[in-house]
């Protein structure tokens, strides 16, 4: 973390002496965007604590923990599909799933389904693509989804 902090001093040093006029604007431009995607983040992250705090965590581990098994990639797969949630939420939205005990293959599970599958878009991909193209893109992408979740699960134990 150290790292990545310095590494963005230095390159916003940098971009200061290069161009201090596209600096400030990129930098205004990037704290609007922040201030547009933080209630969105915090309002995702108190409903999350809320449901962790009263979900038994014997409950959450057996269901998404590590020996949840094919049907906890399917719990991940399925929330994921039909979830709304932008890929900026979903991270730290990870990271507490993982602090309560939610293996590193059902995460990788539920975020590439939440960033890749949406049950909830078909009809507007399917304006612009066509139906058949939405629903075999959604399918290959869920099928992916579980086999990235298996493929994370054999690497971590290695």
């Amino acid at each position: 973390m150290k790292f990545l902090i310095v590494v963005t001093i230095i390159s916003l040093i940098v971009s200061f002496i290069m161009d201090k006029n596209k600096t400030i604007a990129g930098m205004k431009k990037g704290l609007y965007l922040f201030a547009n995607i933080l209630p969105a983040i915090i309002s995702i992250m108190i409903i999350v604590s809320i449901v962790l705090h009263f979900t038994p965590k014997e409950t959450l581990i057996r269901y998404l923990g590590s020996n949840s098994g094919f049907a906890g990639y399917m719990v991940a797969a399925f929330v994921g599909s039909i979830s709304l949630i932008p890929g900026i939420v979903a991270y730290p939205l990870a990271g507490m799933l993982i602090k309560n005990g939610v293996s590193y293959s059902i995460i990788a599970v539920f975020i590439t389904t939440l960033t890749m599958v949406g049950i909830i878009t078909i009809p507007m991909e399917a304006r612009y693509f066509g139906f058949k193209t939405a629903i075999i893109r959604n399918i290959l992408s869920f099928c992916g989804a579980i086999i990235i979740g298996i493929v994370i699960s054999f690497l971590w134990k290695l």
